[in-house]
């Protein structure tokens, strides 16, 4: 048993990164990204959350948020949106991946990894880095060449808030992104 233990801050933002399970790619798929986006909705109806930045791939996703003030629940957020979305994952036709004997003595579905990896922001430049990483992970796994051609990210967002060049990403906006830390 690990050792891991979660830095819960009251209000904090946080990155996170989260894995579907074996790594199956299914997540922009057409039929289940309306699903994920439900279930995310959902959960921010109950227990709210600013949603900074997001991009979605096929296999994982890469998300900072805001917790108000005084929250920390960001565990129960994603034990939440994990179980809604496979809910409705496997109810619209969704194949999972194989049960082991350990996820079907603990009543688990195979589709999601059964943990989730996240990074409590520091500082502002520590909240930047989070966010170029997050927007830079399209290209740093060669979905695309441009940071502009993925379709599933705040990017695009930010660059109508000014805070990018529409052509932010034609080099490697984020030097060090292979490091061990950034949750892949």
């Amino acid at each position: 048993m690990s050792d891991y233990r979660r830095w819960y801050v009251p209000g904090g933002t946080y990155f996170f990164t989260v894995v579907t399970f074996a790594r199956r790619r299914f997540l922009t798929a057409d039929a289940f990204r309306p699903l994920l986006r439900e279930a995310i909705t959902e959960v921010r109806r109950e227990r709210p959350f600013e949603i900074v930045s997001w991009v979605l791939l096929p296999e994982h996703l890469h998300t900072v948020w805001t917790l108000p003030q005084g929250d920390e629940a960001y565990s129960i957020r994603w034990t939440q949106i994990k179980e809604r979305f496979t809910k409705a994952y496997l109810a619209a036709g969704g194949v999972e991946g194989v049960r082991t004997r350990s996820r079907r003595r603990h009543r688990e579905r195979a589709v999601w990894a059964r943990r989730f990896w996240e990074h409590t922001v520091a500082d502002e430049e520590d909240l930047a880095a989070c966010v170029d990483y997050v927007h830079w992970n399209p290209v740093k796994h060669g979905l695309v060449s441009r940071v502009r051609d993925w379709p599933w990210s705040t990017f695009h967002r930010f660059v109508e808030l000014g805070y990018y060049e529409p052509d932010w990403g034609r080099s490697d906006s984020f030097p060090g992104n292979d490091e061990p830390e950034w949750g892949e």
